[in-house]
């Protein structure tokens, strides 16, 4: 058997005896003993780091400031220089805050891998000769499996047989059409896009179905030997982008603050050591460390709440925009209907019932050996007649450029080929019909009466196949070559009916902002009458031949007015949802097909079921694990809640937290001594994030739930302003107080502020959170006790012998009325700021 190192070699020359002898397998695969041994020697079949090094690497994430850096190299420095006790108290604070930061993310991403293994990938794998369905990740060399359309390759294969098999690798070679494979023999160093004979990792099946042999699994495949550099990145979201020019926008704040604080205060002739390590301090004020910590537990703690309302979250960054989504795209099978398709009729080309009709529709679907789809197993489970014991002969698999299966069956000396499919597709193939009475003519003078017949069972809502079929030869195989000059037999009509409480749920999707977009392959007047169905009065259509002819501006104006897209292509839906992308709306696209996963990646949200094919789910964001918009809107609304509480955080760091720091700066300027010790300002900075942490299991008031949010870098930057000037001018007035009625020394001077600082900065969380009064929204019970805990400490902090270490002492008990009687102001001042805040806010979007 190949060690893991010997996995590099080619195996496209191998015929599958040798490849059987190379990696000691047989025909039936494995045994349960052997795949133990082989998943310790090759490891997991995944190309992602293990979990321990992704934990350390978390861990040593949270030192990559480099203002946390330069902070611990300025200690150390200290240190040297004076008593170490400070440096040791520096360095404790800054350890605490990356721990309390690591352990946040750390049990984030925990909890989202436990989530993610409800939506693990499947395969069918031979085990002792037995069919068994089995996490992908368990796969190893010398795996037996089994695939068919819409299977993902889950390694490096050599094909042992295959039957009309094309599969999709533009995933790592660029090729955009589907490449055909069969079994055979190649040179050795033919090269890998050449390579027939071989599936690779990354790539998955179109249509057609294989048995192969796993060669290579994990990062030995080729695909995962380059994934560094050829996986795609996934597109930034709208929240990541804000994310990350708000952390511009501090970083620039911060360093123009530390550079002319640094440079005033040794102007000032104050101690360079000591003014360097209060201007790193101040700026470790000012950046939000825990922002990324906050992040990741606001997005886990949404993720499990969404899991309990049946949605899985793959991508946690998707949940902010799941929140921000204003359109919805998603076909109707399964959503707006039933998804369980109904045989109406089998119908002669007449409009009659035939028997006949239902047997050959019987035939095609029963014996065919591809894709499963609810069409089939409507036409068989209508089926009542006499189950004749044809055999399949040849089987030409449906695919999306054909749109039909064809299979070649065979009794006795009975041999014909049946094809179902689109009706004008099977017309295109027929040039002769067949009548009620088993006449056959010529098809071009029944052609128009057809095409009228097919008309108005559409408009009655059906949706309607053709069936046709050709007398075949048992000694020669049915090729796609042969799919003509077919006889017409007649129609299939099926129907899905709406579900029950969908026009209740849709008006529900209408009130949270969000509006539904349904994309289908049927035509345009089955469409229509779904749509009166389900309470569009009047419903606004646009078919994939339009669409095709409408300019990219013209569809820009043109989609987000329409409700239907009918007829579409699936290359369309791509088209259809980056338009609606470029006309500025969050889109979502709900999406469990083959065809489905370049419009599910390129979706702002990309929204499969459980029950999807495996490409579908590889590329979604959010895997539903019932098909029901009625999930989804309990989904939309948890997505809301967490950007809410994220913003709630954003808004904090950005208002008592600013313009405590603003103030500080500006104190040291008149100040002989400093405002604050660095020590003092570290420790400020973590009992004020320490309520915040809590802030993912907030409670969220109503305004925030019934539209669709979306990030503002303007809106954040003005209350910033508004609510940072305002917390400074009362940090001004704490001065004067200290300064002029208790003519405070520096110790009083630092514990009196450092005590009102954190009061004040705690107690404004309260009010910053809500856009209502804080009586009319009370926070939740975490936040609410985190708080009382830190003002308790605060409070006795000075009493304790704590207080020795970080240069505090006992206050006058008058100041503590004086700080009450600040708080009290500066609260109420809040409250009337957000007042005025939020309605010139409001004002401004109505004059837009």
């Amino acid at each position: 058997m190949e060690t893991p190192t010997d996995q590099f070699k080619s195996f496209c020359h191998l015929n599958s005896e040798e490849a059987f002898h190379q990696l000691a397998t047989t025909k039936d695969g494995l045994d349960e003993k052997e795949v133990t041994k082989r998943i310790k020697t090759y490891g997991p079949n995944t190309i992602k780091a293990n979990s321990k090094s992704s934990a350390i690497l978390l861990f040593l994430s949270q030192f990559k400031s480099p203002i946390t850096l330069m902070l611990i190299v300025a200690a150390l420095l200290s240190a040297g220089l004076r008593d170490a006790a400070d440096t040791v108290i520096i360095l404790a604070i800054v350890l605490i805050s990356s721990f309390l930061g690591f352990w946040q993310e750390k049990g984030a991403a925990d909890a989202v891998s436990e989530l993610l293994k409800m939506v693990q990938l499947h395969c069918v794998i031979l085990r002792n000769g037995q069919q068994k369905e089995l996490p992908v990740e368990v796969v190893v060399p010398g795996d037996v499996v089994i695939l068919s359309a819409g299977n993902l390759i889950p390694g490096d294969c050599l094909i042992l047989e295959s039957q009309e098999l094309f599969v999709d690798e533009a995933a790592f070679t660029g090729e955009t059409y589907p490449v055909e494979k069969n079994a055979g023999i190649l040179p050795a160093d033919t090269p890998l896009a050449k390579r027939t004979n071989a599936l690779f990792m990354g790539s998955h099946v179109i249509s057609g179905r294989a048995s192969v042999l796993v060669m290579k699994t994990g990062l030995q495949t080729e695909f995962g030997k380059i994934s560094e550099g050829l996986q795609a990145k996934a597109p930034e979201t709208d929240f990541e982008k804000g994310i990350r020019k708000f952390g511009y926008m501090l970083m620039e704040i911060t360093l123009v603050l530390v550079i002319i604080i640094f440079a005033i205060n040794v102007f000032l002739h104050k101690p360079v050591l000591d003014s360097f390590l209060f201007s790193l301090a101040l700026a470790v004020g000012l950046t939000p460390q825990l922002l990324p910590a906050i992040i990741s537990v606001n997005l886990a703690t949404g993720a499990r709440r969404m899991a309990k309302q049946k949605v899985i979250v793959k991508r946690l960054s998707s949940i902010e925009n799941f929140g921000s989504m204003d359109i919805l795209c998603s076909d109707k099978t399964g959503t707006i209907t039933e998804g369980k398709v109904n045989l109406k009729d089998t119908l002669d080309s007449n409009g009659q019932h035939s028997d006949k009709v239902l047997q050959y529709a019987w035939l095609n679907a029963s014996l065919q050996q591809g894709f499963h789809n609810p069409i089939d197993e409507a036409i068989c489970s209508g089926y009542k007649g006499v189950k004749q014991s044809f055999a399949i002969q040849k089987e030409i698999p449906y695919d999306f450029i054909r749109k039909r299966l064809t299979i070649q069956v065979k009794k006795d000396k009975e041999n014909f080929a049946v094809s179902k499919g689109a009706l004008t597709i099977i017309l295109d193939i027929c040039s002769q019909v067949e009548s009620g009475d088993g006449k056959v003519t010529k098809i071009a003078a029944s052609k128009a009466a057809i095409l009228k017949q097919y008309e108005q069972l559409s408009e009655a809502g059906y949706r309607t196949l053709g069936v046709a079929y050709k007398p075949a030869n048992a000694t020669k195989d049915f090729i796609k070559a042969d799919e003509k000059d077919m006889i017409f037999l007649g129609f299939i009509t099926l129907f899905d009916p709406p579900k029950a409480n969908v026009a209740a749920i849709l008006k529900e999707l209408d009130q949270l902002g969000v509006k539904l977009k349904i994309i289908t392959g049927d035509n345009a007047l089955v469409a229509k009458s779904l749509a009166l169905q389900i309470g569009i009065k009047v419903p606004r259509i646009l078919t994939g031949a339009a669409l095709q002819k409408m300019s990219n501006t013209a569809l820009m104006h043109q989609a987000p007015l329409t409700d239907i897209f009918a007829e579409v292509e699936p290359n369309q839906k791509e088209h259809i949802i980056t338009i609606l992308k470029k006309a500025g709306h969050v889109v979502g696209f709900m999406g469990d097909g083959i065809n489905d996963a370049p419009a599910l990646h390129i979706a702002d949200v990309g929204i499969s079921v459980d029950t999807a094919v495996d490409v579908a789910k590889e590329a979604a964001d959010i895997v539903l694990l019932s098909r029901d918009l009625e999930v989804l809107t309990q989904g939309i609304v948890e997505g809301r809640k967490t950007f809410a509480n994220t913003m709630k955080y954003i808004f904090m760091a950005t208002s008592a937290n600013f313009g405590n720091m603003f103030s500080m700066a500006g104190a040291s300027l008149f100040l002989k001594f400093l405002p604050l010790l660095p020590k003092q300002i570290l420790l400020t900075n973590l009992l004020t994030d320490f309520p915040e942490m809590t802030i993912a299991m907030d409670r969220v008031d109503q305004i925030n739930i019934q539209s669709p949010q979306r990030w503002d870098l303007s809106f954040i930057k003005r209350f910033m302003i508004t609510f940072g000037l305002l917390s400074s001018v009362f940090d001004y007035l704490t001065f004067g107080v200290l300064v002029y009625i208790f003519h405070a020394n520096e110790k009083v001077f630092q514990t009196g502020w450092f005590i009102e600082s954190v009061i004040s900065a705690t107690l404004i969380v309260l009010v910053v959170r809500t856009r209502l009064p804080f009586f009319k929204s009370l926070p939740g019970r975490y936040l609410a006790i985190a708080t009382i805990l830190v003002l308790l400490m605060v409070l006795a902090l000075p009493l304790t012998p704590v207080a020795v270490w970080f240069g505090f002492t006992r206050l006058p008990l008058a100041y503590y009325g004086w700080m009450l009687l600040i708080i009290i102001l500066y609260l109420g001042s809040a409250e009337m700021a957000k007042y005025w805040f939020y309605r010139k806010m409001n004002i401004a979007i109505l004059k837009k």
